[in-house]
């Protein structure tokens, strides 16, 4: 289907709330990591429905990515200080036995509940990826696809890849043979409506289709498949690109650009370059590249 400028330009300047910001901090993170956008979108809707305060009735995860303790201290550990959480980092050691552990149990908390900030979890998601997909595309001889790196989400990575490598050989296994504990705890994964286990072939099938049809579901909205993602959405952050794009900025340049396609007067006291939709600026032709990048058109 063409691309419709208008699609994304009608209600550009909307107030976007929650769902905007936390689509903000993925692209971010996406951006920072190289991790695809897609991918940490489709991720965050499967584990907890977009919801940065979600948290798990059987265990300790929570959070937009759904991160249990341990996890979560240990990437918080190994990339905090990338990102501006070096007082978080710093304050985890770990034990004899492994274990990512905080002396202070006031700081204990106040690191686990960043699990519930949209920036910092999709930042620290999108690490753990990164992390993963070298570690399993260094086992299978292959490059790591979006199903390999949930794998390695849900499983771990030293599970993801024992599942990944049998399921190359036998993958006609059952998964709940081979991981009991996670069976148990996740039984609408490992067995079917009829209580029959499923194979391990059936379970990254499974998974593969779900990522696919969230990720759908967040870049489709109504007939052109472009309005989802709206400027207004960004927040108070700046787009992903070379730093200058804000988000009053390209609101300023959307609310023009309306203003020339219906005939009439610019913002008063407002300094923007003029806008042409046949005939873009420097800006606003890095602007439609970026959103276009972002909802991976």
């Amino acid at each position: 289907m063409p691309f419709n400028p208008l699609s994304i330009l009608n209600g550009a300047v909307d107030a976007s709330g929650a769902g905007g910001s936390i689509r903000s901090a993925i692209a971010n993170a996406s951006q920072k990591t190289g991790i695809d956008f897609n991918y940490l979108m489709g991720q965050a809707k499967l584990e907890s429905g977009m919801r940065s305060n979600a948290h798990s009735g059987t265990s300790s995860a929570s959070g937009l990515y759904q991160f249990v303790d341990q996890s979560w201290l240990r990437v918080v550990k190994a990339h905090g200080a990338e990102h501006g959480l070096g007082w978080a980092a710093n304050a985890i050691s770990t034990s004899a036995s492994g274990k990512a552990v905080v002396n202070d149990p006031a700081t204990r908390q106040a690191i686990l509940s960043l699990r519930n900030d949209p920036t910092a979890a999709s930042l620290m998601a999108a690490e753990h990826a990164s992390d993963n997909k070298g570690a399993i595309e260094g086992t299978l001889g292959r490059s790591a696809t979006s199903t390999d790196l949930y794998m390695a989400h849900f499983l771990g990575l030293g599970g993801a890849r024992q599942f990944l490598t049998a399921m190359q050989t036998n993958p006609d296994r059952s998964g709940a043979a081979m991981f009991p504990a996670a069976a148990n705890a996740n039984r609408n994964v490992f067995y079917d409506s009829t209580g029959a286990p499923r194979s391990l072939s059936q379970i990254y099938n499974r998974f593969a289709a779900k990522l696919d049809a969230a990720g759908a579901t967040q870049t489709t909205d109504g007939a052109s498949g472009l309005s989802a993602t709206r400027l207004g959405e960004w927040g108070a952050d700046v787009i992903p690109g070379n730093g200058e794009e804000s988000t009053s900025n390209a609101a300023v340049w959307a609310q023009n650009t309306l203003a020339q396609l219906s005939g009439t007067s610019s913002l008063s006291g407002t300094r923007t370059e003029t806008a042409s939709l046949l005939r873009p600026t420097p800006n606003t032709a890095r602007l439609a590249y970026m959103m276009l990048a972002t909802m991976g058109a």
